[in-house]
């Protein structure tokens, strides 16, 4: 009977001291073993004319990868201008539009699209200051939203993960391209414009890659037989798939 009580005593202890080892002795997880957090990123959409940005919002909601969980999105509103091809009534217009439908060769308000890439820019350079990674800025926009994203890309002075065009058009003469920074020239482009648009027509949207590869830019282009101006849900598919492969994943970049 002693002999039992003290066997048990004696694979208590050796049991006890079995826990103690594997609770203090546990091997430490090796840093490359540990999680990475995810990066943030930002995307930026520019409305057309006439909308608001608050009313362009539904659009995040088809993001549902994972790599936009820490994704900021950010919709402004364009002030209110008057508008010459709408007879000078006053709407959200990010700059002026001389006339309707848009064509390659349409007069262009450089002055005030200047002030508006001024802005988009400023919006920008505070998400940047807050500690997000150029890499991971996207611009994005659709018509007059879409133009002012071309502009602002192209003039911004460091690399951006990229810019959208949606059924949008080269608002700059040539002559702007001497202006553009160099940075600026390796950030790539997604182009995507309906055939059937009679708003911006599809010759305008079929002018933006041959301005931007003839200065040294890398464009994407996709045409949408039937579509009009207005963007497709196939579009939005199409531009989380871009973006998501262009990501900087890690925060540690």
């Amino acid at each position: 009977m002693l002999l039992k009580s003290g066997t048990i005593v004696i694979f208590s202890l050796v049991l006890s001291s079995t826990i103690v080892f594997l609770v203090f002795f546990q091997p430490n997880p090796s840093p490359s073993q540990k999680p990475r957090p995810m990066a943030r990123s930002f995307i930026l959409w520019l409305h057309g004319l006439g909308d608001s940005g608050p009313a362009n919002e539904p659009i995040k909601t088809l993001f549902t990868s994972p790599q936009f969980a820490t994704t900021k999105w950010s919709f402004p509103s364009a002030p209110n201008n008057p508008v010459t091809c709408n007879y000078g009534a006053v709407m959200p217009s990010w700059f002026d539009i001389h006339e309707i439908p848009v064509t390659a060769d349409s007069p262009k308000d450089e002055s005030g699209l200047l002030k508006a890439v001024r802005n988009v820019h400023a919006m920008i350079d505070q998400e940047i200051a807050a500690g997000t990674n150029p890499n991971n800025v996207f611009v994005c926009g659709f018509s007059q939203g879409g133009a002012l994203t071309l502009a602002s890309v192209l003039l911004y002075p460091k690399t951006l993960g990229g810019g959208a065009v949606f059924s949008g058009w080269v608002p700059l003469n040539f002559s702007m391209m001497e202006q553009i920074p160099s940075d600026a020239k390796k950030t790539p482009f997604l182009w995507s414009h309906g055939i059937a648009d009679r708003t911006v027509l599809f010759e305008a949207g079929q002018a933006g890659p041959p301005f931007l590869e003839k200065a040294g830019i890398s464009c994407e282009f996709k045409a949408y037989p039937g579509l009009g101006h207005s963007i497709s849900n196939e579009e939005l598919q199409y531009l989380e798939s871009w973006i998501k492969t262009r990501l900087q994943t890690s925060s540690e970049v």
